[in-house]
């Protein structure tokens, strides 16, 4: 299946978007509009931080073990999503950019490795649901860093 790629333009530097990103529990905060019952395991940062959620899209639910492989300070965070019995494996890439005018481009891609068969067939209608989703997502994403910035600056 192709990959799924959303992104928006936020007005931090890349650090203040890495440094958000690569603590799991924050995911909760802009994701939970699908994501939900969030199960944290690993450390809570970095390589190897983990959580198991019950990801609820079109009506299905699924729990998702989702892990980060790779870090990349302050460019990019891979994880790696495992779901139905390990039929559905997937890569979540975060990818963080500098604007030249200032801020930082942040985008996810979704890129499945291994997908089921119904997955396949609804193919074209899973990628929307996923994109529009993590449209979503990516909206939260930018007031949560706004909120999260704001507080550290206090």
């Amino acid at each position: 299946m192709r990959s799924v790629t959303v992104s928006i333009n936020v007005p931090h530097t890349p650090e203040q978007v890495y440094d958000f990103l690569d603590v799991m529990t924050h995911h909760e905060r802009f994701t939970n509009h699908y994501l939900t019952d969030w199960r944290y395991s690993g450390p809570g940062r970095g390589i190897g931080s983990c959580a198991t959620v019950t990801a609820a899209l079109g009506g299905v639910k699924t729990d998702v073990t989702i892990e980060v492989i790779e870090a990349d300070a302050p460019r990019r965070i891979v994880e790696r999503n495992v779901s139905a019995a390990g039929r559905r494996m997937a890569r979540g890439i975060y990818t963080i950019e500098p604007l030249r005018a200032g801020g930082t481009h942040v985008s996810f891609t979704y890129a499945w490795v291994l997908a089921p068969l119904a997955d396949r067939l609804l193919a074209p209608v899973i990628r929307a649901t996923m994109r529009r989703a993590n449209r979503t997502v990516m909206r939260r994403l930018a007031a949560e860093l706004a909120h999260h910035v704001s507080a550290a600056g206090s």
